[in-house]
């Protein structure tokens, strides 16, 4: 019943906005609305539930008032007469065949590809020993994503508190790519389900929006075609480094991250974008969601003059800080590079009514973000650790490994092209990429996170830019060549070139294969979440694979490393009063940190000195199974 109501739900969303692209683009047909009305409901989904929350707690009351606000904007969407809504009815109709046909063929596979890939690496189910199951881009930060999703929804805290380390209030992630699926909890739905639903209409937005771009840039089908396979199955000449064997090649499909795209021995680092970013991390996915259509939009409103854009703009811009803070600044640079042609013009003639709907645009998003930013982001960013670092040559950088080698093996034929297809460009295409242009320097000047490698979540809105600009380049140097075998070979030549590396990873993703909770451990989470207080507080090791903060949504003392380090996060206190209570524990300790639960499995008898008696000494066993057992410490 709860997958019923959720399925319903979100439906509402989409429907909502798909309407409300309608009133956005009122000449568009359905190949635009679909795709920028499945961002529009990634965003309402983030914000309104979060915003009710504020008042009354991250509830399914909560989730009910946000609902009834997303039905009346749809019925108003859907109903308000216009004229121009009537003209948008005939254009559904009229939408040439080979622009569905061209678009279906890069982003369906996508689509299907990625949704298959989250099945198989978020909570797979084995009957044969009863485990979960993950892939190998899903072995690292898909537990953190279930902790906090669950946490949420268990918590009902809005703003959520970090629960990787308790008793921290400042939330050190992005939060509202999370609670995208904590309100599926809420109605009963299963944490898997739950998990995946939302990805559904953001992969729609993510992969429409990339070859909408590209179609409105190059004005092709075609060349937006060319532009997207480079993009969301493109990477470099990684797969020249597993052709001297057989040994080599089978590599790729059986080592752990041994991949063309992703091999940190070799300087592989450029990785694909579905099985490394869009698979794997919540924010990326959801980020993007509102990133690619924003794009789509903020073409049409800077290079094609359609100034009614700006509240479209402004909302969706506003709603990206607490979902991918990259996506964001991603718009403030290429916004700001875009904005100074008007600018000066508006200066040239002394007159500022063209700037208008730019203000408006600022003025929409500002209002959104300021409270993000201030509320949550600065107070992390200024209060953490490693934000804001000036470096060079991103994680090149002492490796000794050439710049620009760097980059030819690890971009291969769209950085190779780079420089001759800008020097074919026309003038707005040369604007077009300059923003992002500019958001490569900056990222190869600054980083923003304490992990150097998560730049490449700006440099990918460089990469998509010059994408395009390649792909409008060689479209049309091919199509100077009379001979249709050369013409078919020279294609073949660029796309297989640009996609295998991308192709032979996804591949290696779709068979990896890892467990992540066995038997023992879900049953242990089952109970916690029957038998447990919300905001009990437990005390297990800092393992990443932790029933108790993944499948249960407990906060625990403190996390892994893997998270709460590379999310900026204050913990040294706390990691050193995990091995205090495990090695020479006290029950003043244990007062003094608000323990409720202390867990011992595998990971804390071979971590820490064992002093299991000490507990059983003292405390009741609260629960049993397999390699796990429970110590009640308070009432």
């Amino acid at each position: 019943m709860g997958e019923r109501i959720s399925i319903a739900y979100m439906a509402l969303y989409v429907w909502a906005g798909i309407g409300l692209a309608r009133r956005c683009l009122p000449s568009a047909g359905a190949l635009h609305t679909i795709p920028v009305g499945c961002g529009i409901a990634t965003a309402m989904l983030a914000m309104l539930p979060a915003a009710a929350a504020l008042g009354i707690g991250f509830t399914a009351p909560a989730a009910f008032i946000s609902g009834v606000c997303v039905g009346a904007s749809g019925v108003w969407a859907w109903c308000k007469h216009d004229n121009k809504l009537h003209e948008n009815a005939v254009q559904i109709q009229s939408d040439h065949k080979q622009e569905w046909l061209c678009m279906l063929v890069v982003c369906l596979p996508a689509f299907l590809l990625t949704v298959y890939l989250l099945y198989t690496h978020v909570l797979r189910y084995e009957p044969a020993n009863g485990a979960y199951y993950t892939g190998q881009s899903g072995y690292g930060d898909t537990a953190m994503h279930l902790a906090f999703i669950k946490n949420i929804a268990v918590s009902g805290k809005m703003p959520p508190h970090y629960s990787l380390l308790a008793g921290q209030e400042v939330f050190g992630y992005p939060f509202l790519c999370e609670s995208v699926s904590s309100v599926f909890l809420l109605f009963g739905a299963g944490l898997k389900f739950a998990y995946i639903l939302p990805c559904i209409p953001a992969l729609v937005s993510i992969f429409g929006g990339v070859w909408l771009l590209a179609r409105q840039v190059l004005q092709h089908p075609g060349k937006a075609t060319l532009a997207s396979l480079l993009f969301i199955y493109g990477a470099g000449l990684g797969f020249l480094y597993f052709l001297g064997s057989k040994e080599q090649f089978a590599s790729i499909f059986t080592g752990y991250y041994t991949t063309p795209t992703n091999f940190v021995e070799r300087n592989l680092r450029w990785v694909n974008c579905i099985a490394d970013l869009l698979v794997p991390q919540r924010a990326t996915l959801m980020g993007w969601a509102l990133a690619m259509p924003a794009l789509y939009l903020l073409y049409r409103f800077a290079f094609q003059g359609e100034k009614h854009l700006w509240l479209a703009l402004g909302l969706l811009a506003g709603s990206m800080p607490l979902m991918q803070t990259h996506s964001l600044l991603m718009m403030v640079i290429v916004s700001a590079v875009y904005l100074c042609r008007p600018a000066k013009e508006a200066i040239q003639n002394r007159s500022w009514a063209s700037l208008r709907p730019w203000i408006g645009y600022a003025a929409t998003a500002g209002a959104l973000c300021i409270p993000q930013l201030c509320g949550v982001i600065f107070r992390q960013t200024s209060g953490g650790n490693g934000f804001l670092q000036p470096v060079f040559n991103w994680v090149n950088n002492g490796t000794g490994e050439n710049f620009f080698w760097f980059y030819i093996k690890n971009i291969g034929i769209v950085y190779i092209l780079m420089i001759p297809a800008f020097l074919w460009a026309d003038k707005s295409m040369r604007r077009l990429f300059l923003g992002g242009f500019v958001v490569k320097v900056i990222s190869e000047l600054v980083v923003f996170q304490p992990n150097y490698y998560d730049n490449i979540k700006l440099l990918y809105f460089w990469f998509l830019l010059t994408c395009i600009l390649v792909a409008g380049a060689v479209w049309d140097w091919i199509s100077h060549i009379h001979s249709r075998p050369a013409k078919a070979i020279l294609a073949a030549a660029v796309v297989s070139t640009g996609t295998l590396s991308g192709i032979l990873t996804l591949g290696r993703e779709a068979i990896s294969n890892y467990q992540v909770f066995n038997a023992s451990g879900i049953a242990l989470a089952e109970y916690v979440d029957e038998n447990t207080a919300p905001d009990a507080v437990f005390l297990t090791g800092r393992q990443h694979l932790n029933p108790v903060a993944s499948l249960a949504g407990r906060q625990i003392i403190c996390g892994s490393s893997l998270y709460v380090y590379f999310h900026g996060m204050h913990f040294e206190a706390q990691d050193a009063a995990v091995r205090e209570m495990y090695e020479t524990p006290t029950e003043e300790l244990l007062h003094t940190w608000n323990v409720d639960y202390v867990m011992y499995s595998s990971y804390e008898r071979n971590d820490y000195q064992n002093h299991e008696d000490w507990y059983a000494q003292r405390y009741p066993v609260w629960f049993r199974q397999g390699e796990y057992t429970i110590y009640q410490i308070t009432e």
